[in-house]
C-alpha cells in the first residue's frame, strides 16, 4: 500500500496522529498483551528495572534512570526507540518533525497556509526520532535548545523576535520523539535551568523573546549517584519535575553476569575456533563481584560490567597468541590466561588509598586469587575446612591430601604459556589424583581433555590461594612447588587482603 504523500492523503487514510506518550503506551500494551518482551538484551533486569520503566510509559513520564557505571542505562535508554511505531509522517523539510496536523514551526504553519491540503508529506523511520547528548560542562544553552541565527536574520532580512530567524537546538529537533540526556550532573546548573520549561509546560522558549513553541518528547537522563558529591548535581527543582526515577543494579547473581559477559564480549574470533570453558567465565564473573564487595575497591565508583567483558576478550585473545603458535586449530583458555589478562581488570576499578599503596596489579592478581577460591566452592570442599572431630562420625578424608603430599615430596609442575595442549595436559597428569578430583567434582564438564586440563589447573590454583602448595608466576609459565620455603611473601601482599 503507498504511502500518503500529501496532507489530504493523510487525512483520508485516517491516521490519528497520536502524541508520543500515547504512542509509546500504545505500543507497550500491545508488547503486554501479546507476551513479546518489552526489551532486549537486558539481563537481570526483567523484574525490577524493566516494570518500574514500564510503569513510568504507561504514566507518560519523563525518566531519570540512576545508577553505577555500567549498569546499562544508555542501553536501556536507546531501547526505547523500538517501542515507537516504525515510521511517522512529518511536514516536509520540517526542522523539528512537525505534526501534519498540528503544526509549530515557521515553515511548517507557512506550508500548511500555501498549500493546504496539497502540503508535501514525508515519512521517518523511528530511528530518526531519537536524539541524544553527553552532559558536558561546555554544554551550551543554544546547544540544546536553539538561539537567533543573526545571519539567517540578515539575509533573509528578518526581525530577531522572527521564528524564520530561529536555529533549532538539538532537543527541538527531536520532536515527537525521545531525547536522551547522559550523565545529567555534568551539565551546569544554568543549563538545566534551560530545562524546566520543556519538562513542565511542553515548550522551549528562544532568547527571552515572545516565541514559545510547544514540544510533544519524552525525555529521559541518566545519572551517576557518585557525581552528586564529586562533580557536579542535578538541581533540585529539576528532579522535582522528572517524574520517574528508577534505580538500576549489578547482576544479582553469578549466572546473569556469565550471562552478560558472553551477550558482550567479543569471544569468536575469525579464522580460529574459540571453546572456552564455563569454569573461565566463572572465574572472570567472581572476580567482577568480589571487586564490588571489596574494601580495596571505591565502592561509590561502582565495578562496571565493561571489566568482565575487557577480561574475558583478553583471556580469549591470550588463548588464540598460543593457539596460532603452537598450530592449534581451537583455542582453549586456561586459568593461567586469566593471570595475563589482568590488564581488562587494573584500568577499570577505582582504588582507595589502602588500594593504591598496594598497586592496581597487585588488587587485580588478589581479586582473581579470590575469585578462584569462591568458584572452587561451587565444586569442591573447602581445602581449608576442618574435619568432622564427632566421636559418632567417621572422619572426612582430605581429597587434596595425595596433591598436596607429592608436592611435599620435593615435586615441581611448571607450566609453559608456550605449552601446546598435549604438553599442558600431560604435564598436569603427572600429579596424582589431580585427574581424578577434576572429574569426580566436574562431572561432564570435563568430557573434553582440553577442558578436563584446564580444571585440573584450576584445583591448582587454589591449592595455592587456599596457601596449600606455592605458585610462581613468570613472565613465561607458572610453576607449582611445595610451600615450605615459600611462606613468606616478598611483596608483603596477601591475597587473602583483597577479599
Amino acid at each position: 500500500m503507498t504511502k500518503p504523500s500529501t496532507l489530504g492523503e493523510l487525512k483520508d487514510s485516517g491516521w490519528n496522529g497520536d502524541s508520543i506518550r500515547d504512542e509509546l503506551r500504545r505500543n507497550v500494551i500491545a508488547r503486554l498483551t501479546t507476551g513479546a518482551q518489552i526489551f532486549e538484551g537486558l539481563v537481570g533486569f526483567d523484574d525490577t528495572v524493566v516494570p518500574q520503566v514500564v510503569n513510568a510509559l504507561l504514566a507518560g513520564h519523563d525518566i531519570l534512570l540512576l545508577g553505577l557505571r555500567g549498569q546499562a542505562k544508555t542501553r536501556l535508554a536507546r531501547q526505547l526507540v523500538t517501542l515507537l511505531d516504525p515510521e511517522m509522517p512529518v511536514i516536509a523539510g520540517s526542522e523539528i518533525n512537525d505534526h501534519p496536523y498540528q503544526p509549530i514551526s515557521h515553515h511548517a504553519v507557512t506550508a500548511v497556509a500555501e498549500h493546504g491540503d496539497a502540503t508535501p508529506i514525508e515519512w521517518i523511520p523511528r530511528r530518526d526520532r531519537y536524539g541524544e547528548k553527553l552532559a558536558t560542562p561546555d554544554v551550551t544553552v543554544a546547544d540544546l535548545i536553539g538561539d537567533i541565527d543573526p545571519i539567517k536574520a540578515a539575509t533573509q532580512r528578518l526581525h530577531y523576535a522572527h521564528q524564520g530567524a530561529i536555529h533549532f537546538g538539538i532537543i527541538p529537533r527531536t520532536n515527537r520523539g525521545i531525547f536522551v540526556i547522559n550523565e545529567l550532573p555534568d551539565l551546569q546548573p544554568r543549563i538545566q535551568v534551560a530545562l524546566f520549561n520543556i519538562l513542565q509546560e511542553r515548550d522551549i522558549q528562544i532568547r527571552g523573546f515572545n516565541v514559545r513553541l510547544p514540544m510533544d518528547m519524552v525525555l529521559v537522563f541518566t545519572a551517576n549517584p557518585e557525581d552528586y558529591t564529586n562533580r557536579g548535581s542535578i538541581i533540585t527543582p529539576l528532579k522535582d519535575r522528572i517524574q520517574s526515577q528508577i534505580l538500576t543494579h549489578y547482576p544479582a547473581t553469578l549466572e546473569q553476569g556469565m550471562a552478560i559477559t558472553r551477550q558482550e564480549s567479543r569471544i569468536q574470533r575469525s579464522g580460529m575456533s574459540v571453546d572456552v570453558p564455563h569454569l573461565i567465565f566463572q572465574v572472570v564473573e567472581a572476580t567482577a563481584m568480589i571487586a564490588r564487595t571489596s574494601e580495596y575497591v571505591d565502592q561509590s565508583s561502582g565495578v562496571s560490567a565493561r571489566l568482565t567483558i575487557a577480561t574475558m576478550e583478553n583471556v580469549v585473545s591470550n588463548a588464540e597468541r598460543r593457539a596460532w603458535r603452537t598450530g592449534a586449530t581451537t583455542a582453549v583458555p586456561r586459568i593461567s590466561d586469566v593471570g595475563r589478562a589482568i590488564s581488562g581488570i587494573t584500568g577499570k576499578v577505582e582504588l582507595v588509598f589502602e588500594g593504591e599503596q598496594e598497586g592496581p596489579t597487585n588488587i587485580a592478581r588478589a581479586l582473581v586469587g579470590k575469585a578462584v577460591r569462591s568458584v572452587l566452592n561451587l565444586y569442591l570442599p573447602d581445602p581449608n575446612s576442618r574435619r568432622n572431630r564427632s566421636k559418632s562420625q567417621v572422619p572426612t578424608d582430605d581429597p587434596y591430601a595425595a596433591i598436596v603430599r607429592w608436592f611435599e615430596q620435593g615435586n615441581v609442575v611448571t607450566i609453559s604459556d608456550a605449552s601446546d595442549d598435549d604438553d599442558f595436559y600431560n604435564t598436569l597428569a603427572t600429579v596424582p589424583m589431580l585427574e581424578q578430583l577434576a572429574v569426580k567434582g566436574f562431572g561432564n564438564a570435563v568430557e573434553d581433555r582440553r577442558h578436563r586440563a584446564t580444571v585440573m589447573e584450576f584445583i591448582l590454583d587454589a591449592l595455592h590461594q587456599h596457601s596449600k602448595i606455592a605458585k610462581d608466576d613468570g613472565s613465561t609459565g607458572t610453576t607449582y612447588k611445595d610451600l615450605v620455603g615459600s611462606i613468606f611473601n616478598p611483596g608483603g601482599f596477601d591475597d587473602d587482603d583483597a577479599a
